[in-house]
C-alpha cells in the first residue's frame, strides 16, 4: 500500500478517487483557492475532508515535503497545481503528474486552448516522472482519444477529466513496473504558453470559422470583443458566411440585446454578454 500527497482541483478529482480506490493511503491535499475560471476546489476539498485529510491552500514548500516525509509519504501526485513544486527527491520516493497533452507534445500550464485552436486530431493525458524541467520527465503511461472538427474547450476538458481518471486506475494497478519502466520522451518538444487577454479578443477581420473555433477554444473562460469601442465579454454566440460589403467590427443588426457584427466573410451574432466595464453605457455598444 502506497502513501500518497496529491496536488489537485476539482477537474482532476477522478485522479485522487482512482488511487483511493486502488487501496492507496491518502495523506495531505494541496490545492489552490478558487479563481472561477479555471481553478474550482469545493469538490476536492469536501472529498478531503471526509477522508479526514489535513487540506492545504498556501504553496507547497520544502519544509511540507520534510513533513510528508515524517509521515511515512512514499508519493507525491500532482493533478493540476498553480506553483513550482520543489525538489521531491530528499524526501520522497517518487513523484509523478499527469499532462493534459500527450507528451512531448504541448509542454506547459494550459494547453487545451491552442489543442483546438490548432485543430487537433488527437489529444490525451500524459503521466511522467517529475523532474526539474517542466512536464519533461519520463513517461509512465499515456492515454489518447480523438478531437473532433468542432472540438469546444467544455468537450475537450471533459474528455481529458475522463481519461485521466482511466489512466490514473491503470497508474494506480501497474505503478512499480511502469515507473521502473518509464520511457524517455522524444527530443522534438514544444511548449505552450499559458493563454493572453490579446488571445482571448476576437478579431472580426478574420473569417466566421476562425472567430467561432476561438469562441469554442476559450468557452467558459469567455473571449473579449470590441464594439464600438466598448469592451465585452462573450458567453454565446453564433456565425455563418454570407457576402457583404460592411466593414468587419461593425455591428450591422440588434434585437434586444443580440448583436450582429459584421466579419470578414459573414456575420457574428452575439447572443449573451456582458459589460467589461461596469461604467460603460449600453447604448454606446448599441448605438
Amino acid at each position: 500500500m502506497m502513501r500518497f500527497a496529491i496536488t489537485a482541483s476539482d477537474r482532476y478529482m477522478g485522479i485522487f478517487e482512482a488511487f483511493v480506490n486502488a487501496g492507496w493511503q491518502p495523506v495531505k491535499l494541496f490545492t489552490s483557492h478558487e479563481d472561477h475560471r479555471t481553478c474550482h476546489s469545493k469538490a476536492v476539498v469536501e472529498y478531503a475532508q471526509r477522508l479526514a485529510l489535513d487540506v492545504q491552500f498556501s504553496r507547497l514548500s520544502e519544509s511540507d515535503l520534510q513533513e510528508l516525509a515524517l509521515q511515512g509519504c512514499d508519493i507525491l501526485i500532482i493533478a493540476s497545481y498553480a506553483w513550482r513544486v520543489p525538489d521531491w527527491r530528499p524526501y520522497l520516493k517518487y513523484a509523478i503528474n499527469f499532462h493534459p497533452s500527450l507528451l512531448p507534445d504541448s509542454r506547459g500550464p494550459y494547453p487545451m486552448v491552442q489543442a483546438v485552436l490548432n485543430k487537433k486530431a488527437t489529444w490525451g493525458v500524459t503521466c511522467h516522472q517529475v523532474t526539474d524541467e517542466f512536464d519533461a520527465g519520463d513517461i509512465l503511461d499515456f492515454k489518447q482519444f480523438p478531437m473532433t472538427a468542432d472540438e469546444c474547450h467544455e468537450s475537450l476538458d471533459l474528455k481529458i477529466q475522463i481519461a485521466a481518471k482511466q489512466l490514473a486506475h491503470h497508474i494506480a494497478a501497474n505503478f512499480t513496473a511502469l515507473w521502473l519502466h518509464a520511457k524517455p520522451q522524444a527530443n522534438e518538444s514544444n511548449y505552450t504558453k499559458l493563454w493572453t487577454e490579446q488571445d482571448r479578443t476576437l478579431d472580426f477581420s478574420q473569417n466566421v470559422a476562425d472567430i467561432l473555433r476561438r469562441l469554442r477554444a476559450f468557452g467558459l473562460i469567455e473571449c473579449m470583443a470590441y464594439i464600438n469601442e466598448v469592451p465585452i465579454c462573450l458567453k454565446r454566440a453564433v456565425g455563418w458566411e454570407e457576402p457583404h460589403n460592411h466593414k468587419p467590427g461593425i455591428p450591422i443588426h440588434v434585437n434586444g440585446l443580440s448583436i450582429v457584427v459584421a466579419a470578414q466573410d459573414g456575420y457574428i451574432g452575439i447572443i449573451e454578454w456582458r459589460l467589461l466595464d461596469p461604467d460603460a453605457a449600453t447604448q454606446t455598444i448599441l448605438g
